[in-house]
């Protein structure tokens, strides 16, 4: 078993995987909650199984990946426009934003690497796919498993079933392209997209939700679909106990605990 392996094998433990995502900060600046991100980072439970965090912050929120029992620290190595919704940005252009070998001399144990089509122009698309497939590459030749993040370009004006098909068919390419695992947006049947993926879907948490019960109820919806995990960030974070919600995701994702059982048990409502 090669170091790419082990670490997807730590990364999904009995076959569901928590992530706690705080890389917000490398698109949006300080959000609520994530001002001081070491701060924030001392907030995350280590039940989790990994947390996504930008490369910059890794030597800044080193103390949670300390320890025997610590969660795998998941880092985005490339910069996407798409994300730059308080820019109005709609190219969705991805660069190169980090190099593997630096990251993983950090203390990088998973690479994030996003990609984004149709954004209306071939050449840009073709571009997009490149700084994908090599940063892949560059990472599996160093051991390191990649999550394949399908982001799709202008989501915020598709209809439930566009945004279906289009992630539906991204992250198949996604997949085909080398990702290990992928990381996309929940749908209006989410059941085709993990059916139809050859590798390991994780479901985001998005946007904040009204309640905690509503975002565990999100999670049970990804998990009963055929999801692997989720990826949460806004809802495992921007709430009043972090740690009580990320214990109460945890129970939900990996022992198919009922969202309203798991919220009373932690006190969430």
């Amino acid at each position: 078993m090669d170091g790419r392996e082990i670490r997807l094998k730590r990364l999904l433990g009995n076959g569901r995987t928590v992530v706690v995502a705080i890389d917000h900060g490398m698109f949006d600046g300080p959000i609520p909650a994530m001002e001081d991100l070491p701060a924030t980072a001392a907030k995350i439970n280590p039940l989790v199984d990994a947390v996504l965090l930008a490369p910059g912050m890794l030597r800044h929120c080193n103390r949670i990946f300390a320890g025997p029992k610590r969660p795998l620290a998941a880092v985005r190595l490339n910069w996407n426009t798409v994300y730059c919704f308080h820019w109005n940005y709609r190219q969705a252009t991805s660069v190169y934003g980090y190099k593997v070998e630096d990251a993983l001399r950090e203390g990088m144990d998973i690479a994030l690497v996003s990609l984004t089509l149709q954004t209306g122009n071939e050449e840009r698309d073709a571009r997009n796919v490149e700084v994908f497939c090599r940063l892949t590459a560059q990472a599996h030749r160093l051991g390191i498993p990649v999550i394949g993040e399908y982001f799709p370009t202008g989501h915020l004006d598709m209809t439930p079933r566009q945004l279906h098909e289009d992630v539906r068919i991204g992250a198949r390419i996604a997949a085909e392209l080398g990702a290990d695992l992928i990381k996309t947006f929940h749908t209006v049947d989410f059941a085709q997209v993990t059916g139809t993926c050859p590798v390991p879907i994780l479901g985001l948490g998005a946007e904040r939700l009204a309640t905690p019960l509503d975002a565990l109820k999100l999670a049970a919806a990804e998990i009963h679909a055929g999801a692997a995990g989720v990826v949460f960030g806004r809802n495992a974070i921007q709430v009043a106990d972090p740690l009580g919600f990320q214990a109460a995701l945890c129970e939900v994702v990996r022992n198919d605990a009922l969202p309203e059982e798991a919220a009373e048990r932690h006190k969430l409502v």
